[in-house]
């Protein structure tokens, strides 16, 4: 993995199905994707998600090493966004598909 903004995330070429498919399984992920996808892009205090703060950076930690997630620090803050177009390029439509899906 390379260090982009001192924050371990894979490289495109890096990213593997099983590990998005894997990062997805999860209904607390899903919902923070889900959450990033119609809002572009969240800082990770802004969910309202009634777990402990660890269980959630968790999460985030999942969704950013298998490539689903760039976080980015801005001050104190983790910005997080879709690897919209990571995914689209190594995995055509699965992460529209999976998001569809999601949404309903």
């Amino acid at each position: 993995m390379t260090k982009h903004t001192e924050i371990q995330q894979p490289l495109r070429d890096e990213i593997s199905l099983s590990k998005v498919l894997h990062a997805l399984s999860d209904p607390v992920r899903m919902e923070i994707i889900l959450k990033i996808a119609r809002a572009g892009q969240v800082a990770c205090g802004a969910f309202d998600i009634p777990m402990p703060k660890s269980t959630l950076s968790h999460h985030f930690k999942v969704l950013r090493e298998s490539g689903v997630v760039a976080s980015r620090r801005e001050g104190n803050e983790l910005i997080n966004s879709l690897r919209s177009e990571d995914l689209e390029a190594r995995f055509p439509g699965v992460l529209d598909a999976i998001i569809a899906a999601g949404s309903r």
